[in-house]
């Protein structure tokens, strides 16, 4: 089993940042893909980017390219979002997933997911 625990979600101006972490323990995720969710107040939760487990490959939502990174430290193991230029529409409970699967670089099987670490974006 592999726990996975958000932090660095919290309240910032528009335009201001923030930089999210997940770490996992139970076991080492290094050949795991790693990604970001986020749910908004009454819509279903959407994929926003994932990194592969060299990290040389990430890929991102649309609407968050130029403005959000992720990356992740394999001897940690752990994942990070970094949020720039921020928007309220960013505002959303944002959820660290990892895929069961070795080598899965998609979140459609069985995944774990974290509890949530709530981000809020003020105008």
């Amino acid at each position: 089993q592999v726990q996975l625990v958000e932090s660095g979600g919290g309240l910032v101006q528009a335009g201001g940042s923030l930089r999210l972490s997940c770490a996992a323990s139970g076991r080492t995720v290094s050949s795991h893909a790693m990604g970001w969710f986020r749910q908004a107040p009454g819509k279903e939760r959407e994929f926003v980017a994932k990194i592969l487990w060299s990290g040389s490959s990430a890929y991102y939502v649309d609407s968050v390219k130029g403005r959000f990174t992720i990356s992740r430290d394999n001897a940690k193991n752990t994942v990070y979002l970094q949020m720039n230029s921020l928007k309220p529409e960013d505002t959303a409970v944002y959820y660290c997933a990892v895929p069961q699967a070795m080598g899965a670089m998609t979140f459609g099987g069985p995944t774990y997911w974290g509890q949530g670490t709530q981000v809020t974006v003020s105008s």
